[in-house]
Formats: structure tokens, C-alpha cells, sequence
């Protein structure tokens, strides 16, 4: 029995270290596209299923470090096929973020309009996601959310009653609506400063990270909050700091 549980804690060491190798790769592959776009406001002039493309490549590179505790405790209950259930749970997780990216499309869509012809309101939707994020990360659901994600073992016992040939990619789908509602707020920067700003993405993955795995506490979450807030109160002073909804040529901000 002990021979059987070290080899399976093996094994699921092993597998689940693949959705930390995919994230690199998804990183290195994320910092070469935007390389070569260079810092564009908006949609970037993708296409939908361009955009939902970059986006869930993205979310490749910053959330499935994440997971990979979850992945890990779940991949333990399995007696076979571990390699191919843990590709369904991590298919589940992603769809997730995917349709997430299809909200981001359309708020970048309309960013980027606002930035062109009506400048002053675009920077009040800037001051307006930093406030939203500010706020939300002060909240008590922000709190229970966060909770939720930090302790996959309350999750595992739930999960190891789904039954049925979909169990696997439900469970990437179930954990993966957690993380939404833990980490929607923060996404919403990703309009105001630019989708495909890395220095967006490094900031934005290290905080979803720490708060995910590393901090104990709420202080943290609230340190981030405060810091939105902040950002909206720089950004009424210097409105260039949101690059996802300015436009040099929109420097007259009497758009309002």
C-alpha cells in the first residue's frame, strides 16, 4: 500500500508539472506576440476568434500555475488514465477563461472606440475598472472566493462525487468559475492598460499567484485594493498611464 501511494504521488507530481512547463511555454510564446505587436490599445485590430486565441494563451501563462495544487491533490484519487483526465480538467479550466476573453473583447472593443472619439470618457472608464477593482478586492466576497481557491482539498471532496464521462473537464469548469469570481476585477485592468501589456500580465500573475498560494490573510487583497484605487486617482492625473484606453491623438479630453 505504501509502495502503490508513493508511486502514485509520483505520477501525479510528474503529470501535473506538465501544466507548469505549459505555462512557461504559453509565457514565452505570449511575450514574442506582444514583442511583435508592440503596445496598441483595444482589440489590437484582432479579429474574435483572433482576440479569444491571444487571450486563452494568455490565461495559459498566468493562471495554470494556479491550478496546479488542485491538479495535483485530484490526480492522486486516479487509478489510470491520469494524463488524459488531467488534459480534460485543464480543457474545463480554460473554456472558462475563454469566455471570459469574449466580455474582454467587448469591453477592449469599446474602449478602443471611446479612446478615439471621446477621450475624456475613456479615461472615466479607466478611473472607473481601477476604482471597481479597488473596491471589489475590499469586499467580503472577494474574500469567500479567494478562500475558495485556496483550499483545494475542500474543493477534492466535493469533485471525487462527479461522475460520468464529463467529470473531469466539469471539475476544470467548476474551479475555473471560482477563479473568475475571484479574479474578475483584476482581468478588467487588462482594458484599461492594454491586453497585451506585459508588464500588466508579470504584475497582474505575481499578484493572482501570491494572493492564490502564498498569503495567508486578507491584507494582501486589500494592499492590491488600495493600490487600484490609487491607480484611478493617477490616472486622472496623467491619463497616458491607461495605454488600453488612450490614444495620442485623443489628448484633448473634452470628450466628456
Amino acid at each position: 500500500m505504501a509502495l502503490a501511494t508513493a508511486r502514485r504521488q509520483r505520477l501525479s507530481l510528474a503529470e501535473t508539472s506538465t501544466l507548469l512547463i505549459a505555462a512557461a511555454l504559453a509565457w514565452a510564446v505570449t511575450i514574442a506576440i506582444a514583442h511583435d505587436m508592440g503596445a496598441m490599445p483595444g482589440t489590437m485590430g484582432l479579429g474574435v476568434l483572433e482576440f479569444l486565441g491571444v487571450w486563452t494563451l494568455m490565461m495559459s501563462a498566468m493562471m495554470l500555475p494556479s491550478v496546479a495544487p488542485l491538479a495535483s491533490l485530484y490526480a492522486r484519487t486516479m487509478l489510470n488514465h491520469r494524463a488524459r483526465r488531467l488534459a480534460l480538467l485543464t480543457m474545463g479550466y480554460l473554456l472558462v477563461w475563454a469566455g471570459v476573453g469574449l466580455v474582454a473583447f467587448a469591453l477592449a472593443a469599446g474602449g478602443e472606440r471611446l479612446a478615439e472619439h471621446a477621450p475624456g470618457w475613456a479615461q472615466a472608464a479607466a478611473v472607473g475598472s481601477c476604482l471597481a477593482c479597488g473596491v471589489y478586492q475590499l469586499t467580503p466576497l472577494k474574500d469567500r472566493c479567494l478562500q475558495k481557491c485556496r483550499s483545494p482539498l475542500g474543493h477534492l471532496l466535493r469533485y471525487t462525487s462527479f461522475r460520468g464521462p464529463g467529470a473531469d473537464t466539469r471539475v476544470g469548469l467548476h474551479h475555473g468559475g471560482w477563479c473568475v469570481a475571484c479574479c474578475w476585477a483584476l482581468m478588467l485592468l487588462f482594458v484599461t492598460f492594454g491586453v497585451m501589456s506585459v508588464v500588466a500580465m508579470v504584475v497582474l500573475a505575481a499578484v493572482i499567484l501570491t494572493e492564490k498560494l502564498l498569503v495567508v490573510g486578507r491584507w494582501f487583497s486589500v494592499a492590491i485594493g488600495v493600490a487600484a484605487i490609487c491607480l484611478g486617482v493617477a490616472i486622472c492625473i496623467h491619463p497616458p498611464l491607461a495605454g488600453g484606453l488612450y490614444t495620442a491623438h485623443g489628448t484633448d479630453m473634452g470628450g466628456m
